[in-house]
């Protein structure tokens, strides 16, 4: 017997949980965090209690309730029974949060199956951030946390277009997909009933259509029994936008202008990272990044991402102030401590000194460097990231319009989805020929439902 489970990500835009059993093989299709459950109890200053391990998780309903599932750490600490490993593996689609979170709450034992890049990312991101119960994807210290707790390395295995998993009774190949985050993929999965297709995230219009192209014909030859795929904007009207647009716009901007310009874009986005490392480069600028994005050296590691350097001679590193202002080595992290000294290295007195020669990948919760870069009247805010998606993300764009009015900086916007249109979506879907269709993370489901009656007969 195949069947499918969906605990997250139906009627909601990310937090995808899906289970899928085949014969006595079970699988999840990502574990990522929905922000639409946990913006509907918490906030930043209520939040789960890691006291409670991942009790107040399960009860607000964050996670599912199963056994066999998470690590005994937490559950002891939320006073739950452990019970014996249940899951044979997690296959990830990419690095959003949305999609690869909740892993972090996951048994150590089982594995986790993502792409060589994915990989590259989440390292990264472990390095940048700070450990915290949510963020513990590829690794964890067990809770309580001491000074010497050891560090558990989940068993994590990687793979690329053209490989396949076997995983008990399903065999997995994964497929590469355009999003906007490198290292995307589907997944088409072939069970003892019939072939199964998880698209993950996918988009059209993006720099690499083809990679989306190269999964759309290779789920019309298979004929599968169900296809599960996206639908973020399977409401939305089709607009013209590719990120040969984004950096035409914003390159035009650039050019006009001898003022200090800000880059508002998400960093895990690698198109937008090299668009705007172009841009500055042919402006004469540098780009500069923050301390925390000083992660390039991880996503350099891929050469297909074509990702500068930490040490490129276009990029700037910007420095913080933190703790006592006077920028010592023990006002930072160990990590951060190897970029203090570098030739790349600047504080936010040089950025303020040199507003004309960079453009400064800053994101809204960076803008407090804003009081001490004294941006010059006139100069330029390219906001470059995907539009509110709930209530707490549109107080956000409010605050970053009021700092935008503050420090009288011109507002631009230009920005290319990472998700597909429904016109799109129903390429894919129309000759595919499958016995059923659903559609994993949208807003609306009778709006999904009646593209589905559409187009499967």
């Amino acid at each position: 017997m195949t069947s499918l489970t969906f605990y997250g990500g139906v009627n909601e835009i990310g937090g995808n949980k899906v289970l899928l059993q085949d014969k006595d093989t079970k699988i999840f299709l990502d574990f990522g965090k929905s922000f639409n459950k946990y913006s509907k109890y918490f906030e930043d200053y209520l939040k789960p209690r890691t006291s409670n391990g991942i009790g107040d998780f399960i009860e607000m309903g964050l996670i599912p309730r199963i056994n066999g599932l998470y690590r005994y750490d937490l559950l002891e600490m939320g006073k739950m029974k452990e019970s014996e490993v249940d899951i044979d593996a997690v296959i990830l689609s990419h690095a959003h949060a949305d999609h690869a979170n909740h892993v972090s709450f996951l048994h150590e034992d089982i594995p986790l199956y993502m792409g060589e890049t994915t990989h590259l990312i989440l390292q990264a991101l472990e390095e940048r951030g700070s450990r915290d119960i949510e963020n513990e994807i590829l690794n964890f210290k067990r809770r309580p946390i001491g000074n010497d707790g050891e560090l558990i390395q989940r068993k994590a295995h990687t793979f690329r277009t053209g490989d396949r998993l076997n995983i008990g009774s399903m065999e997995i190949e994964p497929i590469h997909v355009d999003h906007s985050i490198p290292g995307a993929y589907g997944f088409i999965i072939y069970t003892s009933e019939g072939t199964i297709v998880y698209s993950g995230d996918v988009r059209l219009h993006g720099s690499k259509p083809q990679t989306t192209q190269e999964f759309v014909e290779k789920i019309r030859k298979i004929r599968p029994i169900t296809l599960i795929m996206e639908g973020t904007r399977i409401t939305d009207e089709k607009i013209s936008e590719s990120e040969q647009k984004v950096r035409n716009e914003c390159n035009e901007i650039v050019k006009k202008t001898d003022k200090f310009i800000i880059a508002d874009f998400s960093f895990k986005d690698a198109d937008r990272l090299r668009t705007f490392y172009t841009i500055a480069r042919e402006n004469n600028r540098k780009l500069v990044v923050s301390l925390k994005d000083a992660f390039l050296k991880w996503l350099n590691k891929d050469p297909k991402l074509r990702i500068p350097n930490y040490d490129d001679d276009n990029i700037i590193i910007y420095i913080p102030k933190r703790k006592s202002g006077k920028y010592t080595n023990t006002d930072y992290g160990t990590r951060e401590r190897y970029f203090l000294n570098l030739e790349n290295t600047w504080t936010t007195e040089e950025i303020k000194q040199n507003q004309n020669k960079v453009i400064c990948a800053m994101t809204f919760f960076q803008f407090d460097e804003l009081i001490d870069i004294k941006p010059e009247p006139d100069s330029i805010m390219l906001y470059s990231t995907s539009e509110p998606h709930n209530e707490e993300q549109q107080l956000d764009f409010q605050r970053l319009k009021a700092w935008a009015e503050r420090f009288e900086l011109r507002r631009f916007e230009s920005h290319c989805s990472g998700h597909a249109y429904a016109e799109d979506l129903m390429t894919i879907v129309r000759h595919k020929s499958s016995t059923s269709l659903s559609y994993t993370y949208g807003t609306s489901g009778n709006v999904q439902a009646g593209y589905a009656e559409r187009y499967i007969s």
